[in-house]
């Protein structure tokens, strides 16, 4: 991540508020599964198939989604070239708005497009191949939080830790806002991520 520019950097942390912002949408609609953070789906994967097949079916379809956007991500954005960021952008603002338009009729299948918006969406930033920096799961973000802040302690650059901790309140910042505007449009409020995923496709165009 320290590799990148600060504008790439600022949009990596406007993708995870929008990440962030998604998936407590989600979460709250599906009481618990999650659309962005694939780790919590795979424990409840584990769970439902050791005795409640229903939840392990929520969750395995969740995740298969969610494989589905990284493909068509990844494969969009190779195409896209030099335009991979805003192009794969403007993928997750469709699928979004796709399931923003069945939130009316059939919330379960807009929740699947919706977790397929959070694969593509992680594909924004590659590298080789590779993704160069996770955007809807934190997990490593905090490891190298954790590790910057060590560095720092020992002589290392003073500051290399920031980047990671905005992204990680970006985030959480999304999640809270998300959580905040369910009770008022529940799973219609997906359209503020839609307009929010086309306002970062312009940033980075």
């Amino acid at each position: 991540m320290l590799r990148h520019r600060k504008r790439d950097i600022a949009v990596a942390i406007g993708a995870a508020a929008l990440a962030g912002f998604v998936d407590a949408t989600g979460f709250l609609s599906l009481g618990g599964f999650f659309v962005s953070f694939m780790s919590g789906n795979s424990t409840r994967l584990a769970v439902g198939l050791a005795g409640i097949p229903a939840e392990a079916l929520i969750a395995g379809r969740l995740i298969g989604c969610f494989v589905l956007g990284v493909i068509a991500g990844s494969l969009i954005g190779a195409a896209a070239r030099r335009m991979r960021r805003p192009v794969v952008l403007l993928l997750v603002a469709l699928l979004v708005a796709v399931g923003a338009m069945l939130a009316g009729t059939s919330e379960d299948l807009a929740v699947l497009f919706v977790a397929a918006a959070m694969g593509a969406e992680n594909t924004t930033f590659e590298r080789d191949g590779e993704v160069s920096i996770g955007l809807t799961y934190m997990t490593g973000t905090l490891v190298k939080l954790g590790q910057r802040l060590a560095g720092a302690i020992v002589g290392g650059p003073k500051l290399a830790w920031a980047p990671y901790l905005m992204l990680w309140l970006g985030l959480v910042g999304g999640a809270l806002t998300g959580a905040g505007v369910w009770p008022l449009f529940g799973l219609s409020g997906l359209w503020i991520a839609v307009v929010g995923a086309v306002m970062l496709a312009g940033a980075s165009w």
